[in-house]
């Protein structure tokens, strides 16, 4: 009973923050010319910057913050993931950002329901996703340099691949987080929540890149 508690919270929590993303993405992207200025000069780095500096500041703190800190850490996150968001409504078909959010969606709920009913250990198979996560990484910042449409494709079906395996992964560590008793339980839902946004955030991104339309 505690398990589905807390997954109800740890969804809930994960779901707020996707809304606030694409709704705040969906409404800039209303008005180009403020797109155009949010993406342009050194303002893309200054929101890298401070999406990375929230993720880091959350998930260091988590066992010190008060909730109502974390909860606002994360909506701030969504809100700023949302801002970056904003040039995918553009440049993708809003048919096509439809349909791969759901394909997304009917992804991340199977693997999230094998993390969360298997009885297998997930953690080595943790431990190669993350190795593959480093290697599509570095494959990804060669191909900038290389600018290969075939090369591309591949690694978005590697990052496809380590993300449905780390959502999994990231419901069966929850569970054990919950068990433990290290931190409050709204705390939990919240890094659990975090986890979980961004595997969707990033399952979607590599399957738009793949499935998506562009809008000309």
């Amino acid at each position: 009973m505690k398990d589905n508690k807390l997954m109800t919270k740890v969804f809930g929590w994960m779901f707020l923050g996707l809304m606030c993303t694409f709704l705040t993405g969906y409404l800039i992207s209303q008005n180009e010319f403020t797109v155009a200025k949010l993406l342009t000069g050194y303002t893309p780095f200054i929101l890298a910057i401070i999406e990375i500096a929230l993720v880091i500041f959350l998930s260091t703190r988590i066992y010190k913050m008060q909730p109502i800190t974390a909860k606002v850490t994360f909506l701030a996150y969504s809100i700023v993931t949302g801002i970056t968001f904003s040039c995918l409504f553009l440049y993708y078909e809003m048919a096509s950002i439809i349909y791969v959010f759901l394909m997304t969606a009917i992804l991340f709920a199977v693997f999230a329901a094998i993390g969360y009913f298997t009885k297998l250990d997930l953690t080595k198979i943790g431990t190669y996703l993350f190795i593959g996560l480093i290697g599509a990484l570095i494959c990804g910042i060669v191909n900038i340099f290389l600018n290969n449409s075939a090369f591309d494709m591949l690694i978005s079906i590697v990052f496809v691949v380590v993300f449905v395996g780390m959502t999994a992964y990231d419901v069966q560590k929850i569970k054990q987080l919950s068990t433990s008793g290290m931190i409050e339980e709204d705390n939990v839902a919240i890094y659990g929540a975090l986890s979980l946004y961004l595997d969707f955030i990033n399952l979607f991104i590599e399957l738009l890149k793949i499935f998506g339309k562009r809008d000309d």
